[in-house]
């Protein structure tokens, strides 16, 4: 049984897993539908930087992140200068960079599931004299929708599992940043803590595990309600 103490590890990861997501999600989805149904010049580009935290190391991410959003970065100055808000050290910045890295995943799942939406449909819509937006709010969004919840649920497994652009960016802070991951990674560091390392590695993999079946099921359902459409 999990102490007190691993219980608070625990409610932090999934209030940094769910805050990452829920934020990152309508940005995930017109970054989605844009790249699905718009084109512009530097397409490619942006497709590119948007994963672009899937490749590079995320040590990499979270030096990025700690120059954007330290004290004399160009969001973090702006952040403490006018608000007196600082996310270094805070769970605020593991739920950034949570989301950062999570934000590619969610992109694509999305992405797939609004181009899985025919058409055809939409341009029919459109000759009975539906607008862009109507036919966006009445049509492809219900369609894609359960795509989408895929797509924030896989966000969120990522979510809870990061932890090189965290540690990076926001350190570990017991209390405070240090999620699931960063407790097990300080657990291998302390001889005799076998144990600690078991629990909270079990509680990982059965969170992760329950977002990616949540996650295929809600796919597949996709899959079958465009089939039949």
């Amino acid at each position: 049984m999990l102490d007190a103490t691993e219980w608070g590890i625990v409610a932090l990861s999934l209030k940094v897993g769910g805050v990452a997501m829920l934020v990152t999600l309508p940005v995930a989805f017109a970054l989605a539908w844009l790249l699905a149904r718009v084109r512009f010049p530097g397409k490619v580009i942006l497709d590119a930087a948007i994963h672009l935290p899937l490749v590079v190391p995320p040590v990499v991410t979270g030096w990025m992140l700690l120059l954007a959003f330290g004290p004399n970065g160009p969001i973090g100055g702006w952040l403490q200068g006018w608000f007196g808000v600082t996310v270094l050290f805070r769970w605020t910045g593991a739920a950034i960079a949570a989301g950062v890295m999570a934000l590619p995943l969610m992109v694509r799942a999305m992405r797939i599931s609004i181009e899985a939406v025919d058409l055809r449909l939409e341009n029919a819509a459109r000759t009975l004299g539906a607008g862009r937006w109507r036919v966006f709010w009445t049509l492809t969004l219900p369609l894609s929708i359960p795509g989408v919840l895929a797509g924030a649920v896989l966000g969120f497994a990522r979510s809870i599992g990061e932890f090189g652009a965290t540690i990076t960016f926001v350190s570990n802070v017991p209390g405070e940043t240090q999620t699931l991951p960063l407790a097990i990674y300080s657990a291998l560091q302390q001889p005799g803590a076998d144990a600690l390392v078991w629990r909270l590695s079990c509680v990982s993999v059965a969170l992760s595990l329950v977002a990616l079946i949540a996650s295929e099921l809600l796919t597949r359902r996709a899959g079958r309600g465009l089939h039949v459409l």
